[in-house]
């Protein structure tokens, strides 16, 4: 089967398109081609696999050639993150909800030309959800919460959910929506997400750097690790009609965990020089979005999947450090810490 990734040369489609390498199937069937399309170009070890092809440009510059070629299963992740959307109006709804109905229609109109429909995972966000004074936000958000996104990116996530929905109803494909925790820990550098110092708290004191976090330590938020959150966006994939359970949006499982919690886990995992790294800074930009966010999330539907969050953020830390210190050229604490 042909698989598309869009977004595949980030971090999780680099995750997801190894993970389906690496299974003898995809659904009962052979993963025997994954297409990549990214701004940025799949690393070179994925791009070895005779398997793997990667296009490197805009996706809203590459779907008029896809309306000529079929995909067995698409996995749509490329977005511009959070921060980039509320700093720049105009990139988001090029990036996000241009290139979705793009996509879309380039499925339509290949499907109307005779292909089958292809089975669509798209990768929302618990960012869909916000307080708004109709509509109070709870501590926890549910799957079956009403939706009132506080940022342009969340709309843009809610828009393009409705948009996959649209398309399922038609018969153009069998999509299903997905809603992404805040991933953690990220290996790399920051990003623009506002999000993003979730990671940086835990990922730069590990390696020895000093860390800024911009909120409160009492802030809550639910947290996924890179390796649920592939898990799940791969059974979601896999999923019946009759399990996914409708074509609305499901919530991926989170760990809900406060800003203190995840320092105190440092601390355990990493001793405490490393959790003294980090400082509280309050950047009011960061902390307005993020006090429009969740505090909690629960995954009912995910949980009938068999989808479960880890039991402690320590887990999450620990899995991190495991991934570092199996790369090449990883830093010696990492490995010592992987201990």
């Amino acid at each position: 089967m042909k698989i598309l990734i869009t977004g595949g040369g980030g971090f999780l489609g680099d995750r997801l398109a190894r993970a389906l390498l690496a299974r003898p199937t995809l659904a009962g069937r052979e993963v025997t081609k994954v297409v990549l399309t990214d701004i940025a170009p799949p690393r070179a070890d994925l791009l070895a696999d005779p398997r793997v092809e990667g296009r490197t440009g805009a996706l809203l510059t590459q779907t008029d050639a896809l309306r000529d070629e079929a995909f067995d299963g698409v996995f749509h992740l490329a977005s511009a993150v959070s921060g980039e959307c509320e700093a720049d109006f105009d990139l988001g709804l090029r990036s996000n909800l241009d290139s979705t109905r793009a996509l879309l229609d380039a499925i339509r109109a290949n499907v109307n030309a005779g292909g089958q429909a292809p089975r669509l995972v798209f990768s929302s966000s618990v960012a869909v959800f916000g307080p708004d004074p109709a509509v109070p936000l709870p501590k926890v958000v549910a799957d079956d919460t009403l939706p009132a996104p506080q940022t342009s990116y969340g709309m843009h996530k809610l828009v393009c959910e409705h948009l996959v929905a649209d398309y399922t109803r038609k018969g153009y494909l069998d999509g299903r929506a997905a809603r992404l925790m805040t991933v953690c820990v990220r290996p790399g550098k920051p990003n623009g997400a506002a999000s993003s110092f979730f990671s940086g708290i835990i990922r730069e004191p590990l390696a020895g750097v000093e860390s800024i976090c911009p909120v409160d330590e009492n802030v809550s938020h639910p947290i996924s690790s890179p390796t649920r959150t592939v898990e799940g966006l791969i059974r979601v994939y896999e999923a019946s009609r009759e399990e996914f359970n409708g074509r609305t949006a499901l919530n991926l499982p989170a760990l809900n965990v406060r800003v203190a919690d995840m320092l105190a886990a440092l601390e355990q995992v990493a001793g405490k020089a490393v959790r003294q790294l980090v400082r509280f800074e309050r950047d009011e930009r960061i902390a307005g979005i993020v006090a429009n966010w969740p505090s909690g999330a629960s995954a009912a539907r995910a949980a009938k999947l068999g989808l479960l969050p880890h039991e402690n953020f320590a887990e999450i830390i620990r899995q991190y450090i495991d991934d570092c210190s199996k790369a090449p050229n990883a830093d010696q604490t990492l490995k010592g810490l992987a201990r």
